[in-house]
């Protein structure tokens, strides 16, 4: 039994539910997103309440059975709240800005880098601060993953671009006089 697609989920208000060939398409308040609908997994919509069960007893169909829910979870939470990631950028003229559709990373190379927005995501910058926001959790989760790895932090002085609220394990340096 799958801990997770045993629980149902709680439709809130303002959020629709429509079964098209093979997806889910959840309409909300901030926009609308399309879920695969998994193989083996049976979906009951009773009032505002979605019920996830298996088909049969195969492994993958088990498998499947909290996939589908966490997926279908995640889909309404971003249609009503949508999701955000917040990436600091450390180090001496290290500089972000927006420009049109747009990140343009000043991080330490010879040249800005430009990291075009992906379609369904937002940026923002404040100072050293960026902010990505949208309703695909899948979608925000990489953009920030694609940014980070522009420059990582290094484990000297910790420059580079981390998450927020990421520790970066610090390495002692070269000792003087270490070889005598």
């Amino acid at each position: 039994m799958s801990k997770i697609g045993k629980k149902p989920i709680t439709i809130p208000a303002g959020v629709t539910l429509e079964f098209q060939d093979g997806h889910i398409v959840v309409a909300g308040p901030k926009g609308t997103l399309r879920v695969p609908k998994m193989d083996g997994v049976e979906i009951t919509v009773s009032g505002q309440e979605a019920v996830f069960q298996p088909v049969n007893e195969k492994v993958q169909t088990r498998m499947n059975w909290g996939t589908a829910r966490s997926l279908l979870a995640g889909a309404i939470e971003g249609v009503t709240n949508g999701y955000s990631k917040t990436l600091e950028i450390e180090g001496i003229g290290f500089k972000a800005a927006v420009e049109g559709s747009a990140l343009q990373l000043k991080v330490g190379f010879s040249h800005p880098v430009i990291f075009p927005v992906p379609q369904g995501t937002l940026i923002a910058v404040d100072k050293n601060k960026i902010t990505i926001t949208g309703i695909d959790k899948q979608m925000v989760g990489q953009t920030a993953a694609k940014i980070r790895k522009i420059k990582k932090p290094e484990p000297y002085l910790g420059k580079g671009i981390r998450y927020a609220g990421e520790v970066i394990r610090r390495k002692a340096g070269k000792k003087a006089g270490a070889g005598k």
